[in-house]
């Protein structure tokens, strides 16, 4: 079995987005369609003092740019998000442990929002354990604007046999063009973990940043274990 699973880029995803890339043999990173407001590429959930925050990078999108495209705007949003980091989990167990490292990605001066979502889903991947081969859409040579055959095309160039949708795919996917293609279609189940967190009472659906600062490196078993696929 080969699985490809494709995702859009978030911004410092929740556990479940790297709960897919465990799962996987390639995860592509789907660049290449159309960027949308208020969704999670430019913005995430960090846990603090006073409950839930919001941390966002400022974006200088005009419809109808692709996410490839969308660059990110000048201020001081970086600095600002690094103390807020700073000042959310400082007193975390493991968080000198793996701190550097996101912060020297949020540090660099990247001008497009894909190519530091990239960096970060590398930085937080291999700290979680994620050794499977990470691509994007964008470094492929697919042509397919249709969504569904754009990702059966992306799983032929790869050789998969298996595609890893997330659990609302059922919703929307053709199951039917799969099967005509020759490629099984299964579909992520997860349910959110729960572990020991700081600003007491428990808080789900965070950035995973939460779980690895938490957890350490025990924060890989817990993301593999909180969930499986179904056909």
């Amino acid at each position: 079995m080969n699985i490809i699973t494709i995702h859009q880029p978030n911004y410092m995803p929740w556990s479940g987005f790297f709960h897919k890339w465990l799962l996987a043999d390639s995860f592509v990173i789907l660049d290449t369609v159309q960027y949308h407001k208020n969704e999670w590429q430019n913005r995430n959930q960090l846990k603090t003092t006073q409950g839930k925050q919001w941390v966002t990078v400022p974006v200088t999108y005009r419809f109808p740019q692709l996410i490839q495209e969308v660059g990110i705007a000048p201020g001081p949003w970086a600095k600002k998000q690094i103390a807020s980091i700073e000042q959310a989990y400082s007193k975390a167990p493991y968080f000198e442990a793996y701190w550097p490292s996101i912060k020297s990605v949020l540090q660099t001066p990247y001008t497009l929002l894909a190519d530091l979502n990239v960096a970060l889903i590398q930085a937080m991947g291999k700290h979680l354990g994620c050794t499977s081969s990470l691509l994007r859409a964008s470094d492929l040579p697919i042509i397919q604007q249709d969504p569904t055959q754009r990702l059966i095309e992306i799983c032929a160039y790869l050789d998969g046999d298996t595609y890893l949708s997330g659990a609302e795919g059922r919703h929307y996917l053709q199951a039917e063009a799969f099967k005509k293609a020759g490629l099984s279609l299964m579909f992520q189940e997860v349910t959110p973990p729960t572990y020991p967190q700081l600003h007491g009472e428990f808080v789900p659906y965070l950035s995973a940043l939460d779980v690895l600062f938490n957890i350490g490196e025990g924060a890989h078993a817990i993301i593999r274990n909180m969930g499986g696929m179904q056909p």
